[in-house]
């Protein structure tokens, strides 16, 4: 019985159309099929809302800001809207500042870089590496992981109320967790931060994709997420919030659309007049195109209407739990529990398997495209698996041989974009590969698992 079935009579809303739906690629075992995109955690593919969008704008592309041509004139009005399409989509106050920036790691160390020198931070060691490392310049707590959301506000509250009452203070806090998919409360965490004189950054890589991301309704100071895990894979990022850290700060990057006036001084020097607007932070030529996609992602994704965003994920990741439930030798990971809301991504292990090589079949056997590893966030995967914080394993780069255990993990994720039939073939393929093992032999290669085509089928 399909996965589906179940919710056969829902009225759910159709997957948006993305690039990409009708690649075939070729398996190990012969013949092609159709690639099943389920890595939307890593990146996310375009949409094609997007593509179209930016395909339109592409020949009218030119200098913005300073060009006086008509091109580099629509170019600006068209970078500045974007702008404003984000502020909108992300509920920011009149005060706020939308900067755009590379990506989520680009954002969070832009934040890292602006906030005052004796400031103290305190970071969850369940966050991705690009919201926990940045921090090299401040005091910084990591807090253990918790084991409910109620215990993740405790945690933050105890430890604000140790720390210094009379310096800054900065929370940082994914939304949803790129490991586990189980959304965080920002909400709470948040009304406990300010309670205690912090102020709190989001990082929503992967709630903004998913979710509605409201800064003023949450009442974070600021939010960072990526254009390309929001279907828009075109080299730009967001911070928005707060202004007045980034205002007082000296510019992230120093160079040209940073600075409103440059002057040379009688003794040879220099004298430079910084902007205070969000320019501040984006010195050079700006990614235009990057910035147009994510508001294009932006407006279509709030014209599809969250709600039925939502609903849809929601079965489908209630398809893929179900599926994964029926196959005993699969463990799902989870910090908060079964019960917890989370978003389409879930992890997981599966017993006597090699994670890299699980994935690999995955791959080579039925063309499902899944990730391996650590997911970028060791200390909470490490946790998960009961490991010792100390042992062995990278991020996408075992150690392990096919067949060996391994200290990482399998990661399936999915959105918008994502049609039933790829969750019905993923489920079918990791109950097969349980109940039968793989059909081919693999090796491992420059510290991948892959087929070895030395080899002949099993």
């Amino acid at each position: 019985m399909s996965v589906f079935t179940a919710a056969a009579d829902q009225s759910l809303c159709t997957p948006l159309p993305v690039l990409g739906k009708d690649v075939t690629v070729p398996l190990v075992t012969g013949g092609e099929v159709a690639y099943a995109a389920l890595d939307y955690a890593a990146s996310a593919p375009a949409l094609q809302r997007v593509w179209d969008d930016v395909a339109a704008y592409a020949p009218y592309y030119g200098s913005v800001h300073r060009g006086a041509g008509y091109l580099s004139q629509l170019s600006t009005d068209l970078f500045e809207n974007s702008r404003a399409t984000v502020a909108e989509f992300l509920g920011c106050r009149a005060e706020d500042q939308v900067i755009f920036t590379r990506s989520t790691t680009d954002s969070l160390n832009l934040l890292a870089a602006v906030v005052p020198a004796d400031c103290q931070v305190f970071v969850y060691e369940t966050e991705h590496h690009a919201s926990l490392l940045p921090w090299r310049d401040a005091r910084v707590t990591y807090l253990n992981a918790p084991r409910t959301p109620a215990q993740a506000v405790e945690a933050l509250e105890r430890a604000l109320a140790d720390r210094d009452p009379y310096g800054p203070a900065l929370v940082c806090v994914t939304g949803a967790s790129n490991v586990t998919g189980e959304l965080w409360p920002v909400k709470e965490l948040a009304a406990a931060a300010h309670a205690h004189g912090a102020r709190i950054v989001l990082d929503a890589a992967q709630l903004a994709p998913h979710h509605p991301v409201d800064i003023a309704d949450l009442d974070v100071d600021w939010v960072a997420f990526s254009g390309h895990k929001l279907y828009a894979p075109f080299g730009s990022g967001v911070l928005a919030g707060r202004a007045d850290w980034l205002r007082d700060a000296e510019p992230y990057l120093a160079g040209g659309g940073a600075s409103r006036r440059v002057a040379r001084r009688g003794d040879g020097g220099v004298d430079v007049e910084w902007h205070t607007t969000a320019a501040r932070h984006e010195a050079g030529s700006p990614n235009v195109i990057g910035v147009y996609s994510i508001a294009s992602a932006c407006k279509a994704l709030t014209e599809a209407g969250f709600d039925n965003l939502v609903a849809r994920e929601q079965h489908l990741v209630t398809a893929v739990r179900t599926g994964l439930a029926g196959v005993p030798e699969v463990k799902v990971l989870s910090l908060f529990g079964d019960d917890a809301p989370r978003v389409g991504v879930i992890s997981f292990v599966v017993e006597g398997w090699n994670s890299s090589h699980f994935a690999a079949a995955l791959s080579a056997e039925y063309g499902i495209g899944v990730r391996d590893g650590l997911f970028c966030a060791h200390p909470l995967v490490r946790t998960l698996l009961g490991s010792d914080p100390q042992e062995v394993g990278e991020c996408g780069a075992p150690e392990a041989e096919p067949g060996e255990r391994s200290l990482n993990a399998i990661r399936v994720s999915f959105g918008a974009g994502t049609p039933d039939e790829h969750i019905e073939r993923f489920v079918r393929a990791v109950k097969e590969l349980v109940s039968k093992g793989a059909q081919w032999k693999y090796r491992t290669e420059d510290g991948r698992c892959v087929p070895d085509r030395g080899t002949a089928q099993l």
